[in-house]
């Protein structure tokens, strides 16, 4: 017997990331093979045209998986009943605009989006956040939704940690599929931290160090760290557009481990609410290393940090507290 299926809000819908998005989801990649899904799918009312555009991609599709499509401009309709939310809109920074600016039009945004979920949509409802500034847009999520759990609200960092995984792929010659426990500590921007000093690759003898392996330190702490950090910046420069397949693929990445749960001996990166662990301070979502198991995520503690990863660390955590100050800043604006 086939299981319920699964609502699921895409917000942005009608953008890049959301139509690379929704076929993901309509496949399968996002919660499984056989979890048959309803879409609920939103964007701002000039994107109307295009997001029935989309719905109607959709039904032409034919999605076996696909029971049911929502495309609306309304918030509220938009949450009813849905039981994970990839919030991929957001205002994005334009030309001659201030962080302050970006920000005030993204706090404004996320407070309606907060109000609306923590009121329509299923009270175990998992969120993650991938409109930029990605970290602070989730912490208005949760600062606006306070009979949410804190721990259903989360950002993503897991397309940085996928790109570190790609670079080390790519360096070595090996299988992506190989390597792992690669770790993206703090923000979602360039003070990010791709930390390798805990990364492996399977071998036919066995785990190996990462470092161990490239044997070039100077390159993993230099053009490695710089790359993973401006790959965003690369991509826009490469086609004019930003990061879209990669965006998308990396949000389901992040779903399904949530859902599914991550491989024994594995952790994935992911943007949570602070507890404190690893000196970073509390109640900002700041990325982590975590396992996932039963539908939750847990973060991986007792890793070593050496002085330079302390170092960094603490660089993207001050970016994050500031701008976090920011956004209170724009909240009582």
């Amino acid at each position: 017997m086939a299981p319920e299926p699964v609502r699921v809000l895409v917000t942005g819908a009608a953008g890049q990331i959301g139509y690379a998005l929704v076929p993901m989801i309509a496949r399968g990649i996002l919660l499984g093979p056989d979890q048959p899904v309803i879409l609920h799918l939103l964007d701002i009312p000039p994107a109307e045209s295009s997001l029935n555009g989309v719905r109607m991609e959709l039904i032409d599709s034919a999605f076996p998986l696909i029971h049911g499509v929502v495309a609306t401009t309304n918030v509220e309709e938009a949450c009813k009943g849905v039981q994970v939310a990839i919030m991929v809109g957001g205002f994005p920074r334009k030309a001659g605009m201030e962080r302050k600016d970006v920000m005030s039009k993204n706090v404004s945004i996320y407070r309606d989006q907060a109000s609306a979920l923590e009121k329509f949509a299923d009270k175990d409802c998992k969120v993650v956040v991938v409109a930029n500034p990605a970290n602070t847009n989730a912490l208005i999520l949760k600062e606006f939704a306070p009979k949410f759990p804190a721990k259903n609200i989360t950002c993503l960092t897991r397309l940085d940690h996928n790109r570190a995984l790609g670079q080390i792929s790519e360096r070595l010659g090996v299988p992506v599929a190989n390597v792992k426990n690669t770790i993206i500590w703090g923000n979602h921007s360039s003070t990010q931290y791709p930390d390798v000093n805990h990364a492996v690759v399977v071998t036919p003898e066995g785990e190996k160090p990462v470092r161990e392996l490239v044997k070039d330190d100077a390159w993993l702490d230099g053009d490695f760290i710089k790359t993973v950090q401006q790959r965003g910046a690369a991509i826009i420069k490469a086609r004019n557009l930003s990061s879209a397949l990669s965006a998308a693929s990396s949000a389901c990445d992040h779903i399904r481990n949530w859902v599914k749960g991550t491989p024994e001996g594995s952790w994935v990166s992911m943007g949570v609410i602070s507890d404190g662990s690893y000196d970073v301070p509390k109640d900002i979502i700041y990325s982590f290393p975590v396992t996932c198991k039963d539908g939750e995520w847990t973060i991986v503690q007792g890793l070593s940090i050496d002085a330079n990863s302390r170092a960094k660390m603490d660089a993207t955590a001050a970016e994050l507290v500031e701008e976090k100050d920011l956004a209170y800043e724009c909240l009582k604006a």
